[in-house]
């Protein structure tokens, strides 16, 4: 079977739901009938929210704590994949339930599995609805939002093209107007954000902006769009509407991309100019130019970079544990991180 580019869309509780936060039928009715044309031509993934308010009529005096929000999430998953698959049947296309934990995308040889996986599932022609396994995510380890979720998939599978719906249809300008072509994210497209977010879901165009930024220096063309017209999908990705994130040139493999943008980081190494520059002329991490050391770690585990300033610079898989390296930060030529497993943000 031919290799077809990687598309992920994805569906926030808002764009999918009524305002009671039960899903939408006929939204999702649309969703199925633009997306079985595009099916044999890209291997697609749907990141969709909305099982917590498909769930949490059925529990008793609902105020979403997090025990409820479990319980809800338990019975709306497949209340709301059962739905999925009425519509997609109608286009004879399989769909498949991917429930993610954090943890997934974190450990290399788990991320791998889920990546084997979709691929055959795409080898079958089967769609994979992609979630977040809100039963068991833990405080610590679960996802910003699925934002964040669709972001990790595509930059992890190397999509093409990363979707993301929202309600508004793409980022607005001071006159509320979409702005259709946005070459880099600086400081003047994030002054426009409202940080308003909808009653119903969890993140707002804050969020949207921080992993679009991130998907784009990855190498991935990113949509914001909406869905109130009838062909918002189609039109999007045919550059008719929505707001279109051009892709910045990216020249990591896709371990780097998995570790840039995947894997959980458990501790800081904050590093001093020196040491900045060392890596931006891709040298190996010294222990010598480490300022500050935060968070417990073991050797092989994943740790932020930052500048004297607390700005984020990369990430880098240690080759020692925090205690370690505290205990040889003036120790010359003590080697922290290898050149090959730093990757610069």
């Amino acid at each position: 079977m031919s290799q077809l580019p990687i598309l992920v869309i994805k569906f926030g509780t808002a764009s999918i739901t009524q305002s009671n936060g039960e899903p939408d039928e006929t939204i999702i009715a649309n969703i199925a009938r633009q997306v079985s044309e595009l099916h044999s031509r890209y291997h697609i993934v749907i990141v969709s929210s909305g099982a917590v308010g498909a769930g949490k009529h059925f529990i008793k005096n609902y105020t979403g704590e997090i025990a409820e929000r479990k319980a809800a999430a338990a019975i709306g998953n497949p209340l709301l994949l059962n739905i999925y698959s009425k519509y997609f049947s109608q286009y004879n296309i399989q769909i498949a339930q991917s429930l993610c934990e954090r943890q997934h995308f974190g450990k290399r040889e788990q991320f791998l599995q889920l990546k084997e996986t979709y691929q055959e599932l795409w080898n079958s022609g089967i769609i994979p609805i992609a979630n977040e396994n809100d039963v068991v995510s833990n405080r610590e380890l679960r996802f910003s939002d699925n934002d964040e979720l669709a972001t990790l998939i595509a930059t992890g599978f190397g999509a093409e093209t990363l979707m993301i719906c929202t309600s508004v249809g793409g980022l607005l300008d001071k006159e509320k107007k979409i702005i259709r072509k946005i070459e880099s994210i600086d400081n003047q497209i994030l002054g426009l954000v409202d940080n308003s977010k909808s009653a119903l879901g969890s993140g707002g165009m804050a969020s949207k902006l921080t992993f679009t930024k991130l998907a784009t220096r990855m190498g991935i063309k990113v949509i914001i769009f909406g869905m109130k017209d009838q062909n918002g999908i189609l039109d999007a990705l045919n550059g008719g509407a929505g707001s279109e994130f051009l892709p910045q040139q990216a020249n990591l493999s896709s371990r780097n991309k998995w570790l840039a943008s995947g894997s959980v980081a458990v501790g800081t190494l904050q590093i001093d100019a020196g040491a900045v520059k060392a890596l931006q002329k891709r040298s190996s991490l010294l222990a010598v130019g480490i300022k500050k050391v935060k968070g417990d770690f073991e050797a092989g585990e994943v740790v932020e970079i930052t500048d004297g300033h607390g700005v984020m610079v990369g990430v880098a898989r240690t080759k020692m544990s925090s205690g370690v390296l505290v205990a040889n930060l003036s120790t010359q030529n003590f080697e922290v991180a290898n050149a090959n497993d730093i990757v610069l943000i």
